[in-house]
């Protein structure tokens, strides 16, 4: 199988969600299947990202679509995107470089199929595209925008995503239908696409995870105060009000009892406001090596998330590595976990703190935890998430997967 995949963005360094799906799934593609990644990405050229993605995929291409970009020129940029009918978050990713190449590439028929990572990448191909075609939706972007209007206080900000809420909700639900399959991460996520389009064939291939890279090491637990870490892209607006409400909502309820407890915020590129959150109780880290430290020493992993789509990588590295988990039930949507089993749900500021306490008090019950954490983690390794996303091209390219009657999993 010869696979066109075409991605947005820088696809090195591997530090967000998306790029770790990205990369694990063409990674073990790579292995069995011709691969051609085609990467383009605003700001000056790059020579040293791509030498390196070409170090990673050897038939990598590149394009580099602008000369930079600024506050001021996004800001006019969006202004000017207000009349169309796409989101900014799809327009801002377009050019007529990478179209001109994706149509030129496909009408060639150099592929067998072509893989469109991402929503935001989708006005770069033709419609309807000569070449099966298939869309890897790792959110429901349009979910996405809506919980974060929700949730905005500021009062431009929350207009502004009501408004990419709006035009995103009929962009997706047309842009579904230009492709000959869709890949979802979640059921979840496969039955809301399906709300908005039901002619569309859509597929789960569930996430997975790097169990060589993320290994529980047993080791003799730390004395010292108890470590609460979240982990995640700092300047990702989901993370960024996560980490808020923890700090404001949650912690102070945590140390009212464990007045020693530090919470760890770990990720890259932390904005002003989770860099404000930084104090003696609270470590804010910035880009780190690995997060594998980290959540190694962690007595107890938090997500909680309020916004959000697809599903939560971060949960499953953590229970890679033998740790208990308190998530709010959006921090794990699309997964495969039960709360009270492999970890524990808590909604709610006042709920999600007594999950945190009651795990630091009560030993056993964090090891009961961790030890079914690593037993679900290691039956979702990425080799096993690829195998399953080769079936669903496969089957495109034969013409099976054209409606909406094929089984979720494949």
């Amino acid at each position: 199988m010869n696979i066109l995949w075409v991605k947005a963005g820088k696809l090195l360094p591997v530090d967000t969600g998306g790029r770790l799906r990205s990369y694990h799934i063409l990674k073990e593609l790579a292995c069995h299947h011709g691969v051609t990644l085609l990467s383009y990405y605003p700001g000056r050229p790059d020579p040293q990202y791509e030498a390196a993605i070409r170090g990673e995929f050897p038939a990598a291409h590149s394009i580099c679509t602008s000369a930079g970009s600024s506050f001021l020129r996004e800001s006019l940029n969006y202004l000017r995107s207000l009349p169309h009918h796409a989101p900014f978050a799809v327009s801002k990713f377009t050019h007529p470089a990478v179209a001109g190449t994706v149509r030129r590439w496909l009408d060639e028929e150099r592929f067998d199929v072509a893989v469109c990572d991402f929503l935001s990448a989708s006005l770069n191909f033709p419609s309807p595209p000569p070449t099966p075609t298939v869309l890897f939706q790792h959110n429901v972007e349009s979910s996405l925008w809506q919980r974060m209007a929700e949730t905005e206080t500021h009062p431009l900000r929350r207009a502004a995503y009501r408004l990419e809420a709006v035009k995103m909700v009929r962009y997706e639900s047309s842009a579904l239908a230009r492709f000959h399959h869709v890949i979802a991460v979640s059921e979840r996520d496969r039955r809301q696409m399906m709300a908005m389009n039901p002619s569309c064939g859509i597929s789960v291939v569930p996430t997975g995870v790097d169990t060589r890279k993320f290994a529980h090491s047993p080791a003799p637990e730390k004395p010292g105060p108890p470590r609460i870490v979240f982990t995640g892209s700092m300047d990702w607006e989901p993370n960024i009000d996560a980490a808020i409400h923890f700090c404001q909502d949650v912690l102070p309820r945590v140390r009212s009892e464990f007045p020693q407890a530090v919470f760890q915020i770990v990720g890259r590129n932390p904005h002003a406001p989770v860099k404000k959150l930084a104090c003696p109780s609270v470590e804010v880290t910035g880009t780190v090596p690995s997060v594998g430290e980290y959540l190694q020493n962690a007595t107890v992993v938090v997500v909680p998330l309020r916004v959000g789509g697809g599903t939560r990588l971060k949960i499953f590295e953590a229970m890679a590595m033998g740790k208990a988990v308190v998530s709010t039930s959006i921090g794990a949507e699309g997964l495969d976990v039960v709360s009270g089993r492999d970890l524990v749900l808590a909604d709610g500021a006042s709920d999600f703190a007594k999950a945190i306490c009651l795990l630091l008090r009560n030993r056993a019950l964090r090891r009961k935890y961790e030890q079914a954490a690593m037993k679900l983690a290691c039956q979702h390794d990425w080799a096993r998430a690829a195998e399953r996303f080769a079936a669903v091209l496969q089957l495109t390219i034969n013409g099976l997967v054209a409606n909406s009657l094929v089984p979720a999993n494949l």
